[in-house]
């Protein structure tokens, strides 16, 4: 095509697309127009001080413009309650003086069939999930970008009996899935560039000091800790993270890369694959506890972590079953951890926190007394690389007396290449 026909053929397309907003009062005016469409959002900037709503079956927004949320207290864009809704190659973000927010910046509830591709979520600093799911089935989330999500916020622990404090944090989350069933989430990029856990920030922000404490002291903590005021763990939230224990089920979280999250892949959900991402300089690679029932972890990058690269764990929210119905139990373990690479371990960020006392490969005893055992895990051909002097002490730490009741029991360890660390591969005999 020539050129000059060309240049009109590209401005007739971008008059015919402006006609679909033309005549109406407001961007949410115009979507309420077309209920069960997916309408074209043409390239330029679109504020917006309420949160967009799309409504009727079969709805949508696709690209390029760029909506830009001026009120903090409100999400960017809602879907409650569709089917068949397309997002696609939009951009979210809040305007400038306004990042630090309450809400995510998309906000999909009880929604089936939601397709989420290459969208853009830029800036939107809140403890939420800056791409939050709730109650969906059959999302897929592919090809999108999450970018600087997290900010210096509160965790109040203060209402459980476990815990009964409040600290300072950094937190935040990417891309959060709650009480979902066959959620894909693929091929997404998940970075944070601003809150990185220097000793710099974390005395600007007194990040890690208690900000209130109740008058008995939490269950899962020891008299030194709730003595001291002070926590660690003040890095919160992940890149991604699949919770809501027993409702979650049937995930796919494949080829993302997540870069400087607290946590890289947080899991408490069942049946969960979980293969060739990336996850660097993330003070925690991966873990899945609170009742995480046969994962597969294959094939992944794990680089630069600090506290560990896998950790499986029961946790609070795991619990036996009844008496005469075993299946009803809520138990960690039947999971596969196979050909996966852990590289730099101790390099990263976070590692003045943490320290040289920690292992690439964690597997922990419950929470709470009532939590069953994590049970049958094979672990099978990962590659634990370490170049220099190790920064960790063993490769590999199994929690609990040996044959203990809580210990984790049924792992097998077969052709895995683990450097050793200070005192060894392992603090105890590998089982076969």
């Amino acid at each position: 095509m020539r050129p000059h026909l060309l240049a009109l053929t590209l401005a007739l397309c971008v008059n015919a697309l402006a006609a679909e907003f033309a005549g109406y009062s407001d961007l949410q005016a115009a979507l309420d127009s077309q209920p069960g469409k997916v309408i074209t959002l043409p390239a330029g900037d679109y504020p917006i001080s309420r949160k967009l709503v799309l409504r009727g079956d079969g709805a949508g927004l696709a690209g390029p413009g760029r909506i830009i949320q001026e009120n903090p207290d409100e999400p960017i864009l809602e879907i409650d309650g569709l089917k068949d809704v397309l997002l696609r190659d939009i951009t979210l973000t809040r305007a400038p003086g306004k990042t630090v927010a309450r809400k995510s910046a998309l906000l999909a509830i009880r929604c089936a069939y939601l397709r989420i591709d290459q969208v853009r979520i830029l800036d939107n600093q809140s403890p939420t999930g800056a791409l939050a799911l709730r109650e969906c089935r059959f999302a897929r989330v592919t090809g999108c970008l999450v970018r600087n999500y997290m900010r210096v916020s509160v965790d109040d622990r203060t209402r459980s009996l476990d815990w009964g404090y409040a600290f300072n944090c950094t937190d935040g989350t990417g891309i959060q899935v709650t009480a979902s069933q066959g959620t894909l989430i693929e091929g997404n990029t998940v970075v944070e560039e601003i809150f990185r856990p220097t000793e710099a920030l974390k005395k600007e922000h007194q990040l890690g000091v208690w900000t209130k404490k109740n008058p008995i002291k939490g269950k899962l903590l020891s008299q030194e800790t709730w003595d001291t005021g002070y926590t660690d763990n003040w890095q919160q939230g992940s890149g991604i993270v699949v919770t809501a224990p027993e409702a979650s089920d049937l995930t796919r979280i494949l080829g993302n890369h997540i870069e400087n999250a607290a946590q890289g892949i947080d899991l408490h959900a069942d049946h969960v694959i979980v293969a060739h991402n990336v996850i660097s300089n993330s003070f925690m690679g991966m873990k899945a506890m609170h009742g995480s029932r046969n994962v597969l972890i294959t094939g992944n990058q794990f680089v630069k972590n600090s506290l560990w690269a896998i950790g499986l764990m029961p946790g609070a929210a795991a619990h036996p079953g009844q008496p005469d119905k075993p299946e009803t139990a809520n138990a960690d373990g039947g999971s596969v951890i196979s050909a996966n690479i852990v590289s730099d371990f101790g390099h990263g960020d976070a590692r003045w926190i943490w320290g040289d006392d920690r292992s690439p490969f964690k597997f922990d005893t419950g929470q709470q007394p009532d939590d069953p055992p994590l049970t049958d895990v094979i672990v099978q051909g990962n590659l634990l690389h370490c170049i220099g002097a190790p920064r960790y002490r063993y490769a590999v730490v199994i929690a609990g007396p040996v044959d203990g009741p809580k210990t984790p029991r049924g792992l097998r360890f077969h052709g895995n290449t683990l450097a050793p660390g200070k005192d060894g591969v392992a603090n105890r005999k590998l089982p076969e």
